[in-house]
């Protein structure tokens, strides 16, 4: 299970998630974890993304066969639509990785990754390798294998055009290349340092009915699962709907399915699997030479009281004594993590090291609390306190229940790393692999805190190092307390007020950049750099900085524009003080059922300047999943308003005729946003309005949907039904199918040339048939593929213009990319043609 005591040597290769306080498990929790702690065995799930998971047979093997299961997820996710807000890439594989976190606490499984970058929709294993490194992927695995030691993988998919996504196959390939070389000294020997080989005895399938492909057999390997579980309450199918429905970000939300169901497995490579997953394998300390082990773990857990767990104490000590003189040093390893972890929780034993700060510069002085706790009859003793790099003795009884308070100040090292995810320290390799500051992090979900208190305990006559993060503590009124990791920012920050500048010929660039002191230093003087590709544009001298945020106001000149021979630029800014460069700006991420997530990006800004007209004054958004294009709008001087219930009232008259459009009428153009009719569940009585609108005269431009979980089935005044039919090629070539429609020419002329720099795809879910009454503008198609004309769909309705278009400017605009804004103005400007 998830395991939320942190101790020095527990601390291996996966029990480093984000606890800020040591706290025990339940005494239901302590009594799964003696069972699995009887089970040899562990299972390796493997997939390619967030949300690949089987949640409902993860929670079978933890709950009922009390066997360590992991997950592991080739990449965090980033290529996918966020249903929360506007985070995409980076930020989202950040939000999805904490996500699988929030899932792993509930059904109790482990959880890895490899450094992949989910670079969006694949369409097969030829494509994903072409941007994943195929050798460093299959190394990770190797290294995962290594040190997790699972005997069984499963895979979630088929090496096969059946896995539906290119990155699912690939998943498998890399897994049966992996299991044949995780066993052989000659590859990848660097790992060696760390680990030993570790071969798995087989690999199997996990086939599925998904939609109307159904790859199950009665000839498979079958397995029951779901069952009913008294002490979770509930069965592992209802457990598993609870954890899958932690997938908040991607509207993956599942019901909660009670009774049992089967599972079935096919054959991938390795020793056959005849009668059970585990055939063969290892299963218990008797038949691995340990029978007195065996022996003891069932009195313990025959003796065990759910209300006094602490009566275990003794025998478990006695337990632990046996397993430390094992001879067998990575199994001595691997259970003395779990044993330690169910000793302090039979202990009734918490810590946290916590200050009034959510945030903290390096080389400032801090106020902390030690909060202690036991609750055994027989008294834990503090023996030691080293505070970061300053030891302290005690010998100090904790008192059954009495909570123990030591205040003491802790000066943060003038050298801490700043708070963010080890993967995104540095740029990645390549445009799909992130980098690991250290190969033994890979794998890892988060790096474990490097800010420690370690607190020297003895329990009986067994001397423990529990090791507690510097954390944030403060009294939510809604949420209660909340305990979060101390965030280590930089002395100064800085950021541009908007992330996206456009500018027209001619015309002087007025830019903002907001600096942030997070530290008391005074800064005597300073210069704040603006620069373009290596060369400063501008800036100027900051005198008596001391810890107030301020704006500064630059602008350039359009004769220093001029010089620029380019459409898109990017600005970076740097503020150099005492010797020191500050040239990072803070991204922080908070959602409810998250905690605070912060990583680091380069101070920069997008600057588009050139011909991009827009003829619209005043817009409409209907808002879908989280995207950029409302901001993007009003950066570009247009006002935006996001239409709610009360917006459409009146529009139509009580026979259902045009009636007045006191409301609507005052916009240029009405925008839905991306999967408007998956999130917006008023849409269907908001659509006759909008119709109605456009048949006065309006303009309305609709975003791509998918056919999930829709409000409703007729999306135009015209039908057109939408499929999985997209283009992934972010360069694949664009055929005008009417050089001469207005779209196309107003007020923007758009050109092939318009079609350059896009990022990750051209478009998803493209319509696969549709009324007469429809025109396409464009033809695509991803190579070797038949060409797909359903990118945009314009028609005329009544005196107005209705457009649908799967055409990917939720990620074009973000990235600043000047042919696709020139191309989205026209859209929005249609009714001024």
């Amino acid at each position: 299970m998830f395991k939320k005591v942190i101790i020095v040597f527990i601390l291996g290769f996966y029990m480093v998630f984000s606890a800020q306080q040591v706290r025990p498990s339940k005494s239901s929790e302590i009594y799964r974890e003696l069972k699995t702690l009887k089970h040899l065995p562990k299972v390796l799930y493997l997939a390619a993304h967030p949300d690949d998971e089987n949640t409902g047979l993860l929670s079978w093997l933890i709950n009922d066969q009390n066997v360590e299961t992991g997950y592991l997820s080739l990449t965090r996710g980033d290529g996918g639509q966020n249903l929360l807000g506007t985070e995409q890439g980076a930020a989202l594989g950040l939000i999805r990785t904490h996500e699988l976190l929030e899932a792993r606490k509930l059904d109790g499984a482990q959880q890895f990754f490899t450094r992949a970058i989910d670079f969006g929709f694949s369409k097969n294993t030829t494509d994903t390798f072409k941007q994943w490194n195929e050798d460093s992927i299959i190394a990770d695995v190797v290294w995962v294998i290594r040190k997790f030691r699972p005997d069984v993988i499963i895979c979630r998919f088929p090496p096969n055009a059946a896995a539906g996504h290119g990155q699912h196959a690939a998943s498998a390939v890399v897994a049966e290349k992996a299991f044949k070389l995780a066993g052989d000294k000659t590859a990848f020997p660097n790992q060696l340092k760390y680990v030993n080989v570790w071969q798995p005895k087989r690999v199997l399938w996990n086939t599925f009915r998904f939609g109307g492909v159904n790859t199950t057999a009665e000839n498979q390997l079958k397995v029951t699962v779901g069952q009913y579980d008294a002490q979770l309450g509930m069965g592992y199918g209802e457990l598993a709907g609870l954890s899958r429905s932690l997938h908040k970000s991607q509207g993956a939300g599942t019901q909660s399915v009670a009774g049992i169901k089967t599972e079935y497995f096919a054959h991938v490579i390795g020793e056959p699997a005849k009668a059970t997953l585990f055939d063969g394998v290892v299963k218990t300390w008797t038949s691995q030479g340990n029978a007195d082990i065996d022996h003891l773990l069932d009195e313990i857990i025959s003796a065990f009281n759910f209300n006094h767990p602490d009566l275990s104490l003794p025998a478990l000590l006695v337990l632990r004594k046996k397993v430390m003189a094992l001879k067998d040093i990575d199994l001595k390893r691997d259970k003395i993590k779990s044993l330690d972890n169910i000793i302090l929780s039979c202990a009734g034993f918490m810590g946290e090291v916590v200050t009034n700060q959510a945030e903290a510069v390096a080389g400032d002085h801090y106020n902390f609390r030690l909060n202690l706790i036991s609750r055994a009859v027989n008294p834990v003793v503090l023996e030691n306190v080293t505070w970061l790099n300053k030891s302290e003795s005690f010998n100090r009884e904790l008192s059954k229940d009495s909570l123990i308070t030591i205040q003491h100040d802790i000066p943060i090292p003038a050298d801490a790393a700043l708070t963010e995810p080890y993967w995104l320290a540095k740029s990645p390799t390549n445009a799909a692999t992130f980098s690991a500051p250290n190969d033994t992090l890979i794998g890892l979900p988060e790096a474990e805190s490097p800010l420690n208190v370690l607190v020297g305990l003895k329990i009986g006559s067994e001397n423990f190092q529990v090791k507690l993060p510097l954390s944030f503590k403060k009294l939510d009124p809604v949420r209660g307390d909340v305990v979060e990791a101390l965030r280590i920012v930089p002395a100064v920050e800085l950021k541009f007020t908007q992330p996206l500048y456009l500018v027209k010929e001619n015309e002087d660039l007025h830019l903002s950049l907001n600096v942030k002191i997070n530290s008391n230093k005074l800064f005597s003087n300073g210069m704040l750099n603006l620069i373009y590709n290596g060369e400063r544009l501008g800036g100027g001298e900051l005198k008596s900085v001391n810890g107030k945020d301020f704006i500064v106001d630059y602008v350039i000149p359009k004769t220093k524009l001029a010089t620029i021979n380019s459409s898109r630029l990017q600005l970076d800014a740097n503020f150099v003080a005492d010797g020191v460069t500050y040239n990072k700006k803070q991204v922080l991420i908070q959602y409810p059922h998250l905690p605070s997530l912060q990583y680091f990006a380069p101070v920069t800004a997008i600057v588009m300047k050139g011909d991009i007209q827009a003829k619209v004054k005043k817009v409409g958004y209907i808002e879908g999943a989280g995207d950029f294009i409302p901001e993007f709008l009003r950066i570009a001087g247009i006002q935006v308003d996001v239409l709610k219930d009360e917006d459409f009232y009146g529009n139509l008259d009580e026979s259902g005729g045009n009636g007045s459009q006191n409301k609507l009428s005052q916009y240029d153009a009405i925008v839905l946003g991306v999967r408007a009719n998956n999130t917006e569940k008023k849409l269907g009585r908001w659509m006759p309005f909008l119709w109605s609108y456009v048949k006065a005269g309006g303009n309305l431009v609709m975003q791509y949907n998918t056919n999930q979980d829709t409000t409703v089935n007729q999306l135009g005044m015209y039908n057109f039904s939408i499929a999985n039919k997209r283009v992934t090629e972010e360069n694949a070539e664009v055929k005008f199918l009417n050089p001469h429609h207005k779209l196309l020419n107003f007020p923007n002329k758009i050109t092939a040339d318009d079609f350059k720099g896009w990022v990750q795809e051209r478009g998803a879910y493209f319509p696969a048939q549709w009324d007469a009454a429809y025109e396409p503008l464009f033809e695509m198609h991803d190579t070797g593929e038949e060409p797909l004309q359903g990118s945009t769909l314009y028609a005329q309705y009544g005196k107005g213009n209705f457009i649908y278009t799967p055409l990917a400017f939720f990620r074009q605009l973000p990235a600043g990319n000047v042919g696709a804004a020139r191309l989205f103005f026209n859209f929005l400007s249609a009714q001024k043609n």
